[in-house]
């Protein structure tokens, strides 16, 4: 009976922790939107992606304050949002919506954190697409209270390699990426070098100073979870800048 009673407060404990773990998942934030013709953010953001539809990841989009965005780190993460403690502005039922960071929100320390300068250092914000916050808050909002928290990112088909650069300062930016979205490390292999890790130059571009042209290229990509996934041959060796290719998945 005793050990009984044990195994029954001790699955009581379990089952609180799991609950505790799963409520401390979300964590508060503040969210407003930018205006873009289809409600969408579509123009070139400090993740490298350029026309964020052609880049797969379409309206639900958004820009990070300083803190979320770690350096570009965080580009490609996704977040789920819901708008909460605020009756006015928050759509009943407190829907959410799940958006893909694509975007810096820089600091304006001219004006206070708390009317203005909402992405000022050590503020957590998200400046959503219109079309991201209309699914959580009223478009008449010009700040709302928000919850967050990281979820796994869905996505079609393959990474997406585009290649850009010159002779000797080549780049890669790398899109479409699954799982928690962000990219860690990659390494480059022509078929005439070995793995040939790259730094971040900015956002999701990578870069080494190496001459690859007249190579078939292979990349090797490892996101934040640790996962690590090589894709062999995806760039034929007549490959030019300017194009794209399709890898596998994480």
């Amino acid at each position: 009976m005793v050990i009984f009673r044990t195994a029954v407060f001790s699955f009581i404990l379990l089952n609180l922790s799991i609950t505790t773990a799963q409520e401390a998942e979300w964590k508060s934030a503040t969210a407003t939107y930018s205006t873009e013709t289809d409600g969408s953010i579509i123009t070139e953001g400090a993740c490298g992606y350029g026309d964020l539809h052609k880049a797969t990841y379409g309206k639900y989009s958004a820009g990070l304050s300083s803190l979320l965005f770690n350096r570009g780190r965080t580009c490609g993460g996704c977040f789920e949002l819901r708008c909460v403690d605020h009756i006015l502005w928050c759509l009943q039922g407190s829907p959410s919506v799940i958006i893909t960071a694509t975007d810096f929100c820089p600091p304006n320390y001219g004006l206070p954190a708390d009317y203005g300068g909402w992405c000022n250092f050590p503020r957590e914000h998200f400046e959503l697409s219109e079309a991201a916050f209309a699914k959580i808050a009223e478009r008449r909002a010009d700040i709302v209270p928000v919850q967050y928290r990281r979820v796994k990112c869905t996505r079609n088909g393959g990474l997406r390699f585009t290649l850009s650069g010159s002779s000797y300062f080549y780049q890669v930016l790398i899109a479409n990426v699954g799982l928690d979205g962000e990219v860690v490390a990659v390494k480059v292999k022509g078929s005439k070098t070995g793995w040939i890790p790259m730094g971040r130059n900015w956002g999701q571009i990578w870069q080494c100073n190496i001459n690859l042209k007249g190579q078939p290229l292979s990349f090797e990509v490892t996101s934040s979870s640790g996962k690590t996934v090589a894709s062999y041959n995806v760039a034929p060796p007549n490959w030019q800048f300017g194009q794209t290719f399709e890898g596998k998945q994480l």
